[in-house]
């Protein structure tokens, strides 16, 4: 099993099967002492996945934004989406994809984001930095991605469920993340559509 697949397993775990596996691990020193008294709870409006990261506070910005949405041409039909990256000093990029493949309008917020993700990730690397430096607040307007990614929501899908895990296992690269749901006109100002 790779890393990204356990990470995903864990994702994937409820709450309480998170605390066992988390005093699992300290009993048997694969944590340090202590460390898991120190995790923050997971309540319904934070990431489920408290083993390594928090949300940005209120009072500090995020280092990149990332703005998606996707959809298909039917539902399902051909794919496509796009995404802003934008950095804390304003410098923004609009990123257009054609997914190309039958996909439902879901598939094609996920994909968008992953791609996005993917994308951000990639930059800070060949920039020669660690993407664990970086915070990042994720935006758009689908209500069942950012949900399900957060944890509020269940992914029943198979098809979904793989995507978010996907999504969960991409911001666990970042020191920090927020998810923020916002209405589709602010995602059409920057996005262009």
């Amino acid at each position: 099993m790779t890393v990204e697949e356990i990470a995903a397993a864990i994702a994937a775990l409820s709450q309480e099967e998170r605390e066992r596996l988390i005093n699992l691990l300290a009993t048997q020193g694969l944590l340090p002492a202590g460390a898991h008294s120190h995790m923050p709870p997971t309540s319904a409006g934070q990431p489920p996945l408290g083993l390594s990261f928090r949300e940005p506070s209120l009072e500090e910005e995020a280092d990149y934004i990332l703005v998606f949405d996707g959809g298909s041409l039917g539902n399902p039909g051909p794919g496509y989406g796009s995404y802003a990256l934008i950095r804390r000093d304003g410098k923004s990029q609009v990123v257009r994809l054609d997914l190309g493949e039958e996909m439902t309008n879901n598939e094609a917020e996920y994909d968008t984001l992953i791609a996005g993700l993917e994308d951000l990730i990639g930059r800070i690397e060949r920039a020669g930095r660690n993407p664990a430096e970086f915070t990042v607040e994720v935006r758009g307007d689908s209500k069942l991605v950012l949900n399900q990614v957060q944890g509020t929501w269940k992914a029943k899908e198979p098809r979904l469920r793989e995507r978010r895990n996907r999504v969960r296992n991409l911001l666990s690269r970042f020191r920090a993340y927020a998810l923020r749901l916002q209405p589709r006109r602010e995602s059409v100002k920057v996005l262009g559509h």
